[in-house]
């Protein structure tokens, strides 16, 4: 999913810990080759190659996480919506050009855009795009997911006390020994704060690393579905769930509307931990150890 899984947990031997891991690991890589469009060769690649207005029976992992996404899209009315892929294939190319897209190819995107035109049928795991040019990023919402399967494949190999961070997603089980918690560190300098998490999940959405700068513009990652455009504020949104899927996907949607204090709040559990938009320097969220 072009980024890197780290996991931490506490285990009785060295034996049970490797096994674990090896367990774990192996979840990631099932997923990243479901959920991934970074590579060609995927499930999700392959899906967005494949013609319009037909239903394509997918995974029970790929068809769960677009269900997900779906509920999300909805409950946001559309702020978080995993129909942008034309967007982000046509921002891609802007950053290795370092030339943003012209007004008409952004159009031409938007006209591919729109989680509505995304069908389901859960009957027989099926789906369908209803619009020519269509095609699935889950960048959004795939990481939280991987760290929520890792963690239960932990679970399932005796593992009770873990964290596991993909590409900053971090979905925790049970604290360290003698803790409350996972220390997860949020923000810089004098700013920098923290939360114990246990059983639960964050996620950060925010551009401090993925940008493009040019003409004096600053275009964030974060391409907002409605107008197609990668955000030209500072943003970071850090949201706390129960899932890291739910986490990541509204930590995205909040990132590109400003109620998202309200579309949180959708999710029982859910809650805002950190919003900012601003043109000073965005924070980020790191994993510290036990609090």
């Amino acid at each position: 999913m072009g980024t890197q899984a780290r996991i931490v947990f506490y285990a009785r031997s060295e034996t049970e810990a490797r096994q674990a891991a090896s367990r774990a690991f192996e979840r990631i890589v099932e997923l990243d080759d479901a959920l991934s469009d970074w590579r060609a060769d995927t499930e999700l690649s392959r899906l967005n190659r494949l013609p319009p207005r037909n239903w394509h029976p997918v995974s029970q992992d790929l068809f769960d996480v677009l269900a997900m996404a779906q509920e999300v899209a909805q409950a946001t009315d559309g702020a978080f919506d995993v129909t942008v892929g034309p967007l982000t294939q046509l921002w891609r190319r802007a950053w290795k050009s370092a030339t943003p897209p012209s007004p008409e190819e952004i159009e031409g995107a938007l006209g591919c855009v729109g989680w509505k035109h995304l069908h389901l049928n859960p009957a027989n795991r099926t789906v369908k795009f209803a619009l020519d040019g269509m095609a699935l990023d889950l960048g959004g919402i795939g990481k939280g997911y991987a760290c929520d399967e890792a963690l239960e494949a932990l679970r399932a190999a005796g593992i009770r006390r873990a964290l596991v961070d993909i590409g900053g997603d971090l979905a925790a089980s049970g604290p360290p020994p003698g803790e409350r918690g996972w220390r997860i560190g949020i923000g810089n300098g004098i700013d920098r704060a923290s939360v114990a998490l246990a059983y639960e999940a964050i996620a950060t959405s925010g551009d401090s690393e993925r940008f493009l700068e040019t003409s004096g513009e600053r275009f964030s990652h974060i391409v907002a579905p409605r107008t197609g455009q990668g955000l030209t504020h500072r943003t970071q949104v850090t949201v706390q769930a129960k899932t890291a899927a739910i986490a990541d996907a509204l930590a995205s949607a909040a990132s590109v509307q400003t109620d998202a204090k309200q579309k949180v709040s959708h999710f029982a559990g859910a809650r805002l931990v950190d919003f900012r938009r601003t043109s000073s320097a965005t924070r980020t969220s790191t994993p510290l150890g036990p609090q």
